[in-house]
């Protein structure tokens, strides 16, 4: 049986070196990114030079042709410095923005049958005030995404336009996923001395490289992601199964049978013993400052 052709957008980024060894043994894949070179200056084997931001689709057509699925990571970072809410990264994540529109395009236009995007925790990200302040107990993928910052609009508008590709009513229909990243990072626990809403928050929030793996494998093989309405469109947390979670994996569980094989609480157990444990109770509520423009 033949391998199904993925195209990875944003194939040199720190996302991507989590899934990509088991990605270039599962698929034939297409990787794509505007450098060839890892975080540390490495070099990625394989990867095709392309700036998908670039509005002639013509430049980079040929790398969708034939292709199955497309998993877009690919990202334009705003330079250092820049305000998550400043005038300036709003052009910028605009143009991310435009990234996104140009992939589903070439998706429609060149025949591939999903596309499986990385969105983020921060598309619907004004939710967790009110979940530290424990007046809300979980978010569901289906709330309306909601953000108060342009790193989240810009994710907000990658699932609306997603949708819109779904439904099929400009064009043929594109399968589309959005998976909501949360903290795909490990959680270094002296890092949250005297900040025990913030460990918490992470703790809640963790995924671990084969739990992220899972779940970008099996929305890429799932059969069928159609919603109760029958429209192939899906928002996914993508998290671990933390005891301390507070958004919703129930969705991802059902469609795609995804079923995490880590919790933060076993994973950090030591460091909560040794950072919580000593609050002899439960975390208490107060305002958590949420730091856009991360994942």
């Amino acid at each position: 049986m033949s391998k199904k052709r993925v195209l990875l957008t944003g194939a040199s980024g720190y996302v991507a070196s989590q899934m990509l060894p088991t990605f270039r043994d599962r698929y034939d894949c297409v990787l794509v990114d505007v450098r060839d070179t890892d975080r540390n200056g490495n070099r990625v084997d394989g990867i095709r030079i392309a700036d998908l931001t670039q509005p002639d689709l013509e430049a980079y057509r040929a790398l969708f042709q034939g292709v199955d699925t497309v998993v877009h990571l690919g990202y334009v970072h705003p330079p250092t410095g820049q305000g998550s809410n400043s005038t300036d990264s709003y052009y910028t994540e605009r143009s991310n923005v435009d990234m996104a529109f140009h992939v589903y395009q070439l998706a429609m236009e060149e025949g591939v049958r999903r596309v499986v995007m990385a969105s983020s925790n921060h598309a619907a990200d004004w939710y967790e005030g009110l979940i530290h302040a424990r007046k809300k107990d979980c978010v569901d993928p289906w709330e309306r995404a909601i953000s108060d910052n342009f790193y989240g609009w810009a994710k907000e508008a990658y699932e609306h336009l997603g949708f819109v590709y779904a439904t099929g009513r400009i064009g043929r229909t594109v399968e589309v996923i959005q998976i909501r990243i949360g903290a795909p990072r490990e959680i270094e626990g002296d890092r949250f001395v005297g900040n025990p809403v913030a460990y918490n928050r992470d703790l809640g929030a963790h995924i671990s490289a084969r739990d992220l793996t899972q779940l970008f494998v099996r929305s890429v093989d799932a059969e069928d992601i159609r919603d109760r309405h029958g429209v192939p469109f899906q928002i996914f947390y993508g998290i671990s199964g933390n005891t301390r979670r507070f958004w919703s994996i129930v969705n991802a569980r059902e469609v795609i049978g995804y079923e995490p094989e880590d919790d933060s609480e076993v994973k950090y157990a030591d460091d909560i013993r040794r950072l919580l444990a000593p609050l002899g109770g439960p975390v208490p509520a107060r305002e958590y400052k949420r730091e856009p423009g991360t994942t």
